[in-house]
């Protein structure tokens, strides 16, 4: 309910698309979460389609499309112009951008528009960019105010991309812990669930690499692959070739992933890479015993014997002696699950994260001048 009286700001979020993934469901719920009082919500979508597009339709005041395929197209051009339009016609006071592609697109269009203050997103490591997207990203960051980073080893490597210390700040993820909240039987562990994309950098194969070594310790030992990808197929081969097609479960995407890390007894994340993952809080928050690399952000969340255990990316041998030192100790299990329960509830709620990333608009429009004409709105 808006306050009668009260203009709010008009600001804008830029998204590739709305399609299942991490930084999707974190600026999405930022989105929702801002105060109607303070903020007028429009939504600029380079692909307006995706499972969560509806969200984004209830949650915004307008969205509007930009389509173009790649930054090569001609229609590339025609569509920051356009974008430059759209800012100006809503007298948008703030943008933020979401990934790479969108800071690419969005942010040196909102700086000739004359948006007062750009916000840009860093949620990754590039564990699959080429060295031109990163050295146009690059580029495109001379155009924000701030590069907000969701972890320490994000805003680590934007460092080391030379990007001014003083225009990094570091906003980790939130998330409702109460929506994953469960109650963990006393079964032995034996079912295993992984909840990501299927990308490389995701490291399923060395989960099925390390299955038959599982499988030799606890035969009865299963495992739910929940996400869609394009590594699907030769995820399947792999498993087949290494003879544990019948222990895997390949779920694709499930809209519903409260439910399917109640039911499962050990969360594993062998990632490559990773910035702050959200699969991470949400296993934490159903207690569940986890097993992840020790890569980039999962540091940040995971310490070793405390509330998960850690081993080294891209070894199976490593990851099944961790899923099996699990297996064959439910009480280790259960307290490491607690732990980690215990950690989610304080220190990553989405109000944390929404009042974060509102003291960031606020203190660039104040630095920059455009509180002013904001006054009463911010106030609220």
């Amino acid at each position: 309910m808006r306050t009668q009286g009260i203009t709010p700001v008009p600001i804008a979020f830029v998204l590739n698309s709305c399609h299942p993934g991490g930084t999707e469901r974190q600026m999405i719920e930022l989105l929702r979460r801002l105060s109607p009082d303070r903020w007028l919500v429009h939504v600029a979508c380079v692909h307006a389609d995706g499972e969560w597009f509806p969200d984004v339709l209830e949650a915004a005041a307008t969205v509007s499309e930009f389509p173009f395929p790649s930054f090569r197209h001609r229609g590339a051009m025609r569509q920051a112009m356009a974008f430059m339009r759209w800012c100006r016609a809503l007298d948008i006071a703030v943008v933020h951008t979401t990934n790479l592609f969108t800071n690419i697109f969005a942010l040196p269009a909102a700086a000739y528009a004359g948006v007062p203050v750009r916000i840009a997103n860093r949620r990754e490591i590039n564990p699959d960019k080429t060295h031109s997207q990163i050295m146009l990203q690059r580029a495109a960051y001379q155009f924000a105010h701030k590069v907000v980073a969701n972890s320490r080893a994000a805003a680590d490597r934007l460092r080391l991309e030379r990007v001014p210390a003083g225009r990094v700040a570091t906003v980790s993820n939130g998330i409702d812990s109460c929506a994953f909240a469960a109650t963990r039987s006393r079964r032995p562990l034996r079912k295993i669930v992984v909840v990501a994309n299927l990308r490389k950098e995701k490291g399923h194969d060395v989960l099925i690499d390390a299955a038959p070594e599982i499988l030799r310790h606890f035969p009865d030992a299963s495992f739910d692959i929940v996400g869609a990808g394009p590594e699907l197929e030769a995820l399947r081969s792999r498993a087949a070739a290494q003879g544990v097609s019948d222990a895997f479960t390949f779920a694709g995407y499930e809209p519903d992933v409260a439910r399917r890390l109640k039911d499962a007894d050990i969360f594993v994340l062998p990632s490559r890479s990773e910035a702050f993952p959200n699969a991470i809080l949400e296993a934490m928050s159903a207690s569940l015993p986890i097993v992840a690399s020790a890569v980039g952000g999962i540091v940040e969340l995971v310490q070793e014997g405390r509330n998960g255990l850690l081993v080294s990316p891209g070894d199976p041998h490593s990851l099944a002696h961790g899923v099996c030192r699990l297996m064959a100790d439910r009480a280790l299990g259960a307290r490491l699950g607690r732990t980690a329960c215990q950690d989610v509830q304080g220190r990553y709620s989405f109000d944390r994260m929404t009042s974060a990333f509102e003291a960031i608009y606020i203190s660039e429009l104040t630095r920059r001048g455009g509180a002013l004409k904001h006054a009463h709105a911010l106030a609220s």
